[in-house]
């Protein structure tokens, strides 16, 4: 999500991120205890970068080994039978626990992004207007709301739910159900058809939609749709915000590491209709500006027969929650203004919260995926800056070196600008979350998707390179997913680009 400055009395608000809002200059305030816990992820998988070496080592020894080395070895083993029940209780002991521990791979076979309908499309000038046709409004929200949108970083292609369009918005529970069914329907049952997967075969669902989450619930929605198999593991998280796609992939990795052979489907969307705001309150009038419909749907699987088709490999995840802290927590709420409509209220803490938490998710990713020369940098430029001399200047990581592709939220142009800033990327890094935040505007968790499509959809995905997803939710929570490409990725057919591509990027003017 984006925020801008606000102040009291209803007085015009600043829609720009001021010097006030602006992400904290976190590299100047990392704290050790995030780079251990990286160091800590990079620990747990010791094991594995110790074994493999040494078994590799082992057959290649082995391979050398002469007939006559090989008889000679037999016979000393005969005489020493200690030797060698130790040896082979070593050797079973540590195939065991090699085989126990082990991360299993988990692979992106494809994705599907929700395609709205042209005579979806809402322009600024159509919103201000259906704005003071609603009749929801005063003149001073719906000037607010202009001069957000037109500095929002949004084009005139985004889209609103059917529900949301008519005059005046009939925002009823059937009408939110329609909108979401259409926005994930029309994702799976494209995913289904590029995939060429039975959904009698899906194993694991995950569905994340924050704030609509009807009885029966989405997740029961789709097996309901598809007929799912009765011991599917169906999950439907709620109430996360637009880093619960991250989550959900999570959570279906940890799934796949216990069930074997099966496919699991990431659902993420979030629903326009249940959760516009009717008020004039200035804090709750900014999502109204930024959120538009959109939806994602993800195919992860473990088995070994998809590696070879499969789009991407998952190398690690990164969650963040900053919820301890009682700022963090509110800076993002959902909650009723004084004439009891309800809305979402964004907190004008929100910038220098979500600073913090990227501070403490990249401070953990970094020993992960930055190349050594990077962290040894970092780590000496850290020490030095904490125990001699506070005045160092601080090393800034080269996040360019970890990652070829970069998907940041679409939150808004504010969290956009400033990550852009803050890791010093050039503007061919950021040109996917941009173009999507012009296009499809903030689609909530999917919109991490819709960044991926459009780097596929220009051609520009190359085997082995990396992406690295990051999202902001409520909580607050800030989260990271690095994948890798497994081949040269071309854009699937009937993609959310596939009609507008060859028109970006575009100039944008604010």
């Amino acid at each position: 999500m984006e925020v801008s400055g606000g102040s009291s009395g209803g007085a015009a608000v600043d829609v720009q991120a001021g010097h006030r809002y602006r992400l904290p200059d976190f590299l100047n305030s990392v704290r050790l205890k995030y780079v251990k816990l990286g160091y800590r992820y990079l620990m747990s998988h010791l094991v594995t970068l110790c074994v493999l070496p040494l078994m590799a080592v082992v057959v290649v020894e082995a391979m050398n080994l002469s007939s006559d080395d090989l008889r000679r070895l037999w016979l000393d083993l005969q005489y020493n039978l200690v030797a060698v029940i130790t040896i082979s209780a070593l050797l079973v002991f540590g195939s065991t626990f090699y085989a126990l521990t082990r991360a299993r791979p988990v692979y992106l076979v494809d994705y599907a992004c929700y395609r709205p309908p042209d005579a979806s499309q809402v322009s600024t000038a159509m919103f201000v207007e259906r704005a003071r046709l609603s009749g929801f409004f005063d003149e001073s929200s719906i000037e607010f709301q202009r001069k957000i949108l037109e500095r929002s970083g949004l084009g005139d292609e985004t889209s609103f739910p059917a529900a949301m369009l008519l005059v005046p918005p009939k925002p009823t529970m059937e009408a939110a159900r329609e909108e979401s069914e259409e926005v994930i329907f029309s994702a799976l049952d494209r995913l289904f058809e590029n995939t060429k997967i039975n959904p009698k075969d899906l194993g694991i669902l995950v569905v994340n939609s924050s704030l609509f989450n009807p009885t029966p619930s989405l997740s029961a929605m789709i097996v309901n749709r598809y007929k799912l198999r009765g011991n599917v593991l169906s999950f439907n998280l709620g109430g996360m915000g637009c880093s619960a796609g991250v989550i959900a992939i999570d959570l279906a990795k940890d799934l796949l590491q216990i069930h074997r052979n099966t496919y699991a489907a990431v659902v993420s969307t979030e629903n326009i209709t249940a959760n516009s705001y009717h008020g004039n309150r200035k804090s709750m009038l900014i999502p109204n500006c930024l959120f538009r419909v959109g939806g994602s749907a993800v195919l992860l699987s473990n088995k070994p027969s998809e590696k070879k088709r499969s789009k991407y490999k998952l190398i690690y995840i990164v969650r963040t929650h900053k919820g301890a802290d009682e700022k963090a927590y509110g800076c993002v709420k959902q909650e009723q203004d004084e004439q009891g409509k309800t809305g979402v209220s964004l907190s004008r803490d929100l910038m220098a919260v979500a600073g913090g938490a990227l501070k403490a998710n990249i401070t953990t990713l970094g020993p992960l995926v930055l190349p050594i020369t990077e962290q040894l940098l970092f780590l000496t430029a850290l020490l030095r800056r904490k125990f001699l001399d506070g005045k160092t200047k601080p090393y800034i990581p080269d996040f360019k070196l970890a990652f070829d592709h970069f998907c940041i939220h679409a939150g808004g142009r504010a969290v956009i600008d400033e990550l852009e800033k803050s890791l010093d990327l050039h503007a061919d890094h950021v040109e996917a979350s941009r173009m999507t935040l012009h296009r499809f505007g903030n689609t909530s968790s999917s919109s991490i998707w819709y960044e991926l499509a459009y780097t596929e959809a220009k051609g520009r995905m190359k085997k082995g390179n990396r992406v690295w997803q990051i999202a902001f939710g409520s909580g607050f929570k800030c989260n990271s997913a690095v994948w890798e490409a497994m081949a040269d990725v071309e854009a699937a057919p009937n993609g959310p680009w596939e009609d507008c591509i060859a028109r970006y990027p575009v100039d944008l003017v604010y």
